[in-house]
């Protein structure tokens, strides 16, 4: 029961669960969630170390940059807890904005070749004027 416990404390907070469905969909790196979520690093590090402890991530290093995605083979009981979260997500607007900020950083890495919070930034307030 305890574990059952542990795993909906992680997702009492909204950022968590942003980090989880953005982790769902593609491995990321702190620098890509914090231009994603738009949140400091310190706050986007201590949200991954909670769900990594927790049993949901992985990690993966390259260089000095670190990056995370969902846990290969998960146990059954988190399986579950994920798909719940994966089938209440698309209602919410957040979580569709991130989607489509995700698809906006991808193209960014693409052209730029890094990750910096504040050029993407920069990046998607050009993108956005040239589509009005």
């Amino acid at each position: 029961m305890r574990e059952i416990t542990e795993l909906f404390k992680l997702v009492t907070d909204e950022h968590r669960v942003r980090i989880l469905m953005l982790l769902d969909k593609k491995e990321l790196s702190v620098c890509q969630l914090m231009g994603i979520i738009g949140a400091s690093q310190p706050l986007i590090s201590r949200n991954l170390s909670l769900l990594y402890k927790g049993g949901l991530l992985q990690e993966r290093r390259d260089g000095k940059l670190r990056f995370y995605s969902i846990r290969k083979n998960l146990p059954e009981d988190k399986e579950a807890f994920l798909n719940l979260l994966r089938n209440l997500a698309p209602s919410s607007n957040k979580y569709n904005n991130d989607l489509a900020t995700l698809k906006e950083c991808s193209e960014f890495q693409k052209k730029v070749g890094k990750c910096d919070m504040e050029t993407l930034k920069l990046f998607m307030k050009r993108h956005e004027k040239n589509q009005i």
